[in-house]
């Protein structure tokens, strides 16, 4: 996400739940996934407050068991038009392989950097598999960090897929 983490640590979430690189906040809206959001590795745990957090963190726990597997759960619509066409083209890169941003921009006519910043405002990590994104000159920047443990978090995700 776009927030800086002492943002996040005064906003609510219907969950917070332990993924293997740290913790993940789900949020929801009349049954369906509003946003999930890396957290900081000290935010504390919180157990699911709806049926559909309670669903959206089995499904995230059953994602980090089959990478490839579908999230089975309604996300509600966010983002420019722009944004949607590039979550759309993230989210067809298949398991264990990466795109660089612009390789991304070519296919959308568009350049480099409006993809980064695309993916920088996912409001669907894991699920819209942002981390699989690159730069020209290795791994680039996540969820609009450049350092810390954000790309610590894109390391994980990309061996743990077998892309790194």
């Amino acid at each position: 996400m776009t927030r800086a983490p002492a943002e996040l640590r005064t906003q609510t979430f219907d969950a917070v739940i332990a993924l293997p690189f740290g913790p993940f906040g789900i949020r929801t809206s009349g049954g369906a996934v509003s946003e999930l959001v890396f957290l900081p590795p000290d935010t504390p745990l919180q157990p699911p407050a709806t049926e559909t957090a309670s669903a959206a963190a089995q499904a995230l726990r059953d994602w980090i068991d089959d990478t490839g597997g579908a999230f089975p759960l309604p996300l509600r619509a966010r983002g420019t038009a722009f944004q949607r066409r590039v979550w759309a083209e993230i989210s067809a890169i298949p398991t264990g392989q990466t795109r660089r941003y612009g390789e991304l921009a070519a296919r959308l006519g568009s350049a480099a950097r409006a993809v980064g910043q695309a993916c920088g405002a996912n409001p669907y990590p894991l699920v819209v598999p942002c981390h699989r994104v690159t730069s020209a000159a290795g791994l680039g920047g996540f969820a609009n960090a450049r350092d810390g443990w954000l790309l610590e978090v894109k390391r994980w995700l990309l061996r743990h897929e077998g892309a790194l």
